[in-house]
Order: C-alpha cells, then sequence, then structure tokens
C-alpha cells in the first residue's frame, strides 16, 4: 500500500499508539488501514452418496477439481456467501447448510469455512467459473486432481465422518507445505 485510501496522501507504516503490530497509517488524516485475513465460504453439496464436485475454469488451479466456493463478500453472510458460490460455480441450489469445516491458513491470510448441504434437485450446470460439474462416488474422486488441500481435507473428513453418520465440526490450521504449493 502506498497512499491513503480516505485522502491520497502517502502512508507509512508503523505501530500506531496502542496497538501491537505494525500497519500502514496516513499522517495526513491519521487513517489506520488494517488488512485482515479473507473469507472463503464453500459448501459439499451431496446427493445421496455422491458428491458435487466443479472443475475450475479460472486461476489458480484451472483444470483442477473443487467443492463451490468462494471468498465471501462485503455485506453478506457466510450462508449467503457459500450458496451464491454454489449457484455461481454449479448453478445449483442446496436446502439448509450445516457448518462443517474450518482451516486457518495464516501463511495465505485466508479463512476456509466449508458447510454440508443436500442438493435440491438435480438441476446443476457448468456456471461462469466450471469447465466441468458432477457428482462423484467416492471411489470416483479424483484425489490427484484436486486443486486444494481445504478441499481435500475436507472430503477426507466427510467420508470418514459419513461410516458413522455424525458429522462434527472439524477445526485445522493447514500450514504451509513448502514455497511453490497452493492450499
Amino acid at each position: 500500500m502506498k497512499f491513503c485510501s480516505a485522502c491520497g496522501q502517502p502512508v507509512i507504516q508503523r505501530v500506531p499508539d496502542g496497538d501491537s503490530r505494525q500497519r500502514y497509517v496516513c499522517e495526513h488524516c491519521q487513517t489506520i488501514h488494517y488488512q485482515n485475513p479473507n473469507i472463503v465460504a464453500g459448501v459439499l453439496p451431496t446427493w445421496g452418496s455422491q458428491v458435487l464436485l466443479c472443475r475450475r475454469a479460472i486461476e489458480p488451479r484451472r483444470g483442477f477439481w473443487t467443492l463451490p466456493g468462494g471468498f465471501m463478500e462485503n455485506g453478506e453472510t457466510l450462508d449467503q456467501a457459500a450458496r451464491r458460490e454454489t449457484v455461481e460455480e454449479a448453478c445449483a441450489q442446496v436446502g439448509s447448510m450445516s457448518l462443517y469445516q474450518l482451516f486457518d491458513l495464516p501463511h495465505i491470510n485466508q479463512v476456509h469455512v466449508f458447510f454440508r448441504a443436500e442438493l435440491l434437485d438435480l438441476d446443476f450446470d457448468v456456471g461462469i467459473e466450471s469447465l466441468e460439474v458432477r457428482l462423484f462416488e467416492e471411489d470416483e474422486i479424483p484425489w490427484d486432481e484436486l486443486a486444494f488441500r481445504t478441499v481435500t481435507r475436507t472430503l477426507e473428513c466427510y467420508y470418514r465422518d459419513r461410516i458413522g453418520q455424525a458429522f462434527p465440526v472439524g477445526h485445522e490450521y493447514l500450514p504451509p507445505m513448502n514455497v511453490t504449493s497452493t492450499t
């Protein structure tokens, strides 16, 4: 950040009074510019024993499979964000949603939140951010072609929990894999 979004003057980095972290501060208008993590909201949509996955049409990880999800927008709830992303990526509608998995990814300043939900019907299609959308049985999941570790972990937890039909909310910290990997 180079300029204040409030007044247009240059910003500096310093620890503001009463704070413990370095922030961008405008010395002209005294605005402190906080930078906070982005929230990714997604859905694990199911139909019976099948899971709906989308093949990504956008970077990062174009061509890889993922659960419907994306960045939460200002002015929407987690539920609204997850449903919007499911419509955008899979043209799919889901019923009531249950909070299922949360992932802390501080190395990329993100928190990923996934809900479990049943598809309302089989009226899904390729959305604007997808190349392909389809239902998979567990033994058909393209594990080596999943786009993100959070998607892999969510699916692993789902198939583990599905055995006993108990779906507790999970919360994991996922450290960086290495310098060249993506989450």
